[in-house]
C-alpha cells in the first residue's frame, strides 16, 4: 500500500483545522443563545388556591325558573376622581393626539345584528355603572353579562333564550357567599376547543370574599354546570381570567 507524502498529510491537517474554525463561530453564538434563553424564562412564584366548596348545579334553565327577578337597585357610582399633574405642568388646552377625523369602515359588515342588555330592553335596568359588560359566543348561543344579570341568546337569529337573570342565579343552592350576593365584577367565556362555558362573578358584600365560578357541562349555556367557590384574604377587585390550548 501505498504511503501518503508529506504534502498530501499537511493539506489534510490543514483541511480539518480550515473545517473546525468555521464549526467554532456556529457553535459559540447558539452556545450564547441556550444561555440567554434559559436567564430570559425566569418564572415568579406560583400560587396554587383550592377551592372550598364545589358541586354540580341543577339545568340553568330549571333554577332561573325558580329564581327571584333581579333587582333593579340601582348602586351608587364611584365618585370621578382625576389624576393631578406633576408639578410645573399644566392641563393642556387642546390634546394633540386626539382623533378628530373619522376612519373608512376597517371591520366586515356584520351578518346579524340585535339588541343585547341596554337600559329598557328586555325589562333589564342599568344599576351601576361602569356596566362592566361581557359577552362571549358559544357552539349555538350568545352570552352577555351586564353588571349583576346576564341573558342567553340564540346565536343564529338573536332571539332570547332566557333572563335577564341575576347573575348568583348560577349558584342557587350552592350555599355561602356565592348564592346569598350578587355583587357582580362579572367575567363570561366560551372555551371552543372544550366547548364549555365560564361564568364568574366575586362575593364581597359579607366575608369570607368568594371568587364563585361555574363551568358548564356540556355546550349548552342552560344545562348543568360545576361550581367552584374560592376564598381571598383580601378585596379580590375584579379578577379577570382566560383560557387557552395548552392549559
Amino acid at each position: 500500500m501505498p504511503t501518503p507524502s508529506c504534502s498530501t498529510s499537511r493539506r489534510h491537517a490543514l483541511a480539518v483545522i480550515l473545517l473546525l474554525s468555521l464549526a467554532v463561530p456556529l457553535l459559540v453564538p447558539s452556545a450564547f443563545a441556550q444561555s440567554g434563553a434559559q436567564s430570559s424564562t425566569s418564572t415568579g412564584p406560583t400560587t396554587i388556591r383550592r377551592d372550598v366548596h364545589h358541586d354540580t348545579s341543577l339545568p340553568l334553565s330549571e333554577m332561573i325558573k325558580n329564581a327571584p327577578p333581579p333587582s333593579l337597585e340601582r348602586r351608587e357610582v364611584e365618585p370621578l376622581k382625576r389624576i393631578p399633574l406633576p408639578p410645573g405642568l399644566t392641563p393642556l388646552e387642546e390634546d394633540p393626539v386626539r382623533q378628530i377625523s373619522s376612519v373608512g369602515l376597517m371591520t366586515p359588515t356584520p351578518t346579524l345584528n340585535f339588541e343585547g342588555l341596554g337600559n329598557g330592553q328586555y325589562g333589564f335596568s342599568v344599576t351601576g355603572a361602569p356596566p362592566d359588560t361581557n359577552g362571549a359566543v358559544g357552539a349555538t348561543q350568545y352570552v352577555q353579562w351586564v353588571n349583576t344579570s346576564f341573558a342567553i341568546f340564540n346565536k343564529s337569529t338573536g332571539a332570547l333564550i332566557s333572563g335577564p337573570s341575576a347573575g348568583n342565579t348560577l349558584w342557587s343552592g350552592f350555599g355561602g357567599g356565592c348564592q346569598s350576593n350578587n355583587d357582580g365584577d362579572p367575567v363570561v367565556l366560551y372555551d371552543k376547543l372544550a366547548q364549555r362555558w365560564v361564568f364568574s362573578q366575586f362575593s364581597v358584600t359579607t366575608t369570607p370574599y368568594l371568587q364563585c365560578i361555574a363551568v358548564s357541562t356540556t355546550s349548552d349555556a342552560t344545562g348543568t354546570y360545576n361550581r367552584y367557590s374560592f376564598q381571598y384574604t383580601a378585596f379580590d377587585d375584579y379578577p379577570k381570567m382566560g383560557v387557552w390550548p395548552d392549559a
